[in-house]
């Protein structure tokens, strides 16, 4: 026997949607209910076997004065239990490991028959005998005990609990009450007190919340009919719980198409070896109740007695490792998923060897296995390229799309960066980073206060003092080609009629300022801030600088803007260039 440790509490699983095999032979009518619908609490089923042990000491004062030891092991009951915690708690009947037979009395019986050669028959009762003598000593053999007490005697009771394994427990498993009913079919439960050293405990079998309410619902019986072995399995068979019954009565059984005396075959399981066997519900496999009866008339006691019991016994049901391991290979195995389920049925054997249901599932599900009822070799096989449409198209236009689609990304990313280092919104056309915006000129500009050199007549607007409010023309960078040549009369007289100009002023001494068209001066983005007039000079209406490059410049006096070497005339106010 393994020695269970502490585990940690697991759900219950539920296997009432899936089918496979069950673990013993049932009725050709078996099909009303879920096919491996027992699984979960046939590995925790038990075979229970009471006796007590007696030690007795003949006082033989009739002839010669001598004492006489016998040593008998007493049938108390046997039955079926089922493990409800990993430490190996059991849960059974009390007639299973209780009698209210006095042992003493059939201790008398066969020591008192084996030593004085008497027919004595070996039972609980007691007998009379003809010989005067004979019968006052057999007489002073029973109990109780007094002080002319011609027997005396030791009970003690020996429990063994053989589990649900192969290879099976020859010796079984030494096991003590813990508690047992006021009723002989009042749940018992049970401790195991011999334990080998390491394990993971025992399988256990699950607790249903409530017993059924509705008459005629189906359920499962699993027990043993002997010790178990190879050639002696769990028997399963099946039934329907009646209406009414409850606490120590029990709820009966009936079969709703009275097609069979489901009492009596229950009651004759029961004398075969299932008195305390589980009682299966449909719904999620686990226990509703424990079989209890005989003779004619098998009933239900129910899982809130049992649940009774165990509170007041101190022990706690739960579930152990082993079974969810176990919960899981079944899932797998009973879905047909054999390729899967046979690495985790190896798991359980792992963690409890001899289990026996894992054992045959395992056996199954290596023959299935890669075959044609796997499931996961089904689902491996790829579509047949015959019949259906083959799907590497759709396959290779999904990746062509993706690529597609990060090519375009990558560009829009690109250009966004380029646009960024050059200054350009990434909405404004490529133009727009070429050819600068001449900005209208600023209207409300106030006109220059300093004195003039004189006025300025336009043919169309007459004098004017403020400064220009016609178009621009576009003016020459310094070193810029003048291969345009001179602007004609024609041209100037339109510039001219375009355009107001301020009062013609002095030229400035010294350098000119950048602000009025020096050599560093580049066309201009925004309006002109209105040029101050200087004080009269004599100086030439133009002149000259000379540039970075070496090349001579000329500029406006009049406005401070750069003129080509053949311009007699200012570009931008119209002013005549004289030397």
């Amino acid at each position: 026997m393994r020695r269970p440790g502490p585990l940690t509490l697991l759900a219950l699983g539920t296997l009432t949607a899936v089918t496979g095999l069950s673990g013993a032979a049932v009725p050709a009518w078996a099909h009303e209910h879920p096919s491996g619908i027992t699984d979960l609490v046939t590995p925790a089923l038990v075979r229970v076997e009471a006796v007590s042990h007696v030690k007795v000491t003949l006082l033989d004062h009739i002839g010669k004065l001598q004492h006489v030891e016998r040593s008998y092991d007493v049938p108390i009951g046997t039955g079926t239990g089922f493990v409800v915690n990993p430490e190996g708690a059991v849960v059974t009947l009390t007639n299973v490991v209780k009698t209210d037979d006095d042992v003493a009395v059939y201790a008398a019986n066969k020591i008192f028959a084996e030593h004085h050669k008497v027919d004595i028959d070996d039972d609980f009762d007691r007998h009379t005998l003809k010989d005067e003598l004979l019968n006052r000593h057999l007489q002073e053999c029973y109990p109780p005990k007094t002080s002319t007490t011609s027997c005396l005697t030791e009970v003690s009771t020996r429990i063994k609990i053989f589990p649900n394994i192969l290879p099976t427990e020859k010796e079984g498993i030494s096991a003590e009450i813990a508690h047992t009913g006021d009723q002989p079919e009042a749940p018992a439960v049970l401790l195991p007190t011999g334990r080998a050293e390491g394990g993971t405990g025992m399988p256990t079998a699950p607790l249903a919340v409530q017993v059924p309410d509705k008459a005629g619902s189906p359920v499962s019986v699993a027990g043993f009919t002997g010790r178990p072995a190879a050639d002696r399995p769990h028997t399963i068979d099946i039934a329907h719980l009646d209406a009414g019954g409850s606490g120590s009565s029990g709820r009966p059984f009936k079969n709703p198409e009275g097609k069979v005396d489901e009492p009596a075959k229950m009651g004759a399981l029961i004398d075969k070896g299932l008195s305390g066997a589980p009682v299966i519900g449909d719904k999620d496999g686990a226990v509703v109740g424990v079989l209890a009866g005989g003779g004619s008339e098998g009933r239900m006691i129910g899982v809130r007695e049992v649940t009774k019991a165990l509170a007041e016994a101190k022990v706690k049901p739960r579930r152990g490792p082993i079974d969810a391991a176990f919960e899981v290979a079944l899932t797998r195995f009973h879905t047909k998923y054999y390729g899967d389920a046979v690495p985790a049925l190896g798991r359980v054997l792992e963690l409890y060897p001899g289990h026996v249901i894992a054992t045959r599932y395992l056996k199954t599900a290596q023959e299935k296995r890669d075959g044609k009822e796997d499931a996961g070799a089904k689902a491996a096989v790829p579509p047949s390229t015959g019949g259906g449409i083959p799907l590497w198209p759709f396959i290779a236009g999904a990746g062509l799309l993706v690529l597609i689609v990060l090519g375009v990304a990558l560009l829009l990313l690109r250009r966004r960066a380029k646009d960024e280092d050059t200054g350009v919104p990434t909405s404004a056309p490529a133009s727009a980073a070429r050819a600068p915006m001449v900005p209208e000129p600023v209207a409300s500009a106030a006109p220059p206060t300093g004195p003039s050199t004189g006025p300025s007549t336009s043919p169309s607007t007459g004098p004017s003092t403020g400064p220009p409010t016609g178009p621009r023309m576009p003016v020459p960078s310094p070193g810029e080609d003048p291969s345009r040549g001179e602007p004609s009369p024609t041209d100037v007289t339109r510039i001219v009629s375009r355009a107001s100009f301020p009062a013609p002023s002095a030229p400035q001494t010294g350098p000119i300022p950048a602000e009025q068209g020096g050599a560093q001066s580049q066309p201009l983005l925004t309006a002109r801030p209105p040029v101050q007039p200087a004080q009269p000079s004599k100086a030439p209406v133009s002149t000259t600088q000379q540039g970075a490059t070496g090349k001579t410049q000329r500029f406006c006096t009049a406005c401070g803007m750069g003129m080509g070497p053949a311009h007699r005339f200012c570009g931008y106010c119209g002013h005549p260039a004289e030397t």
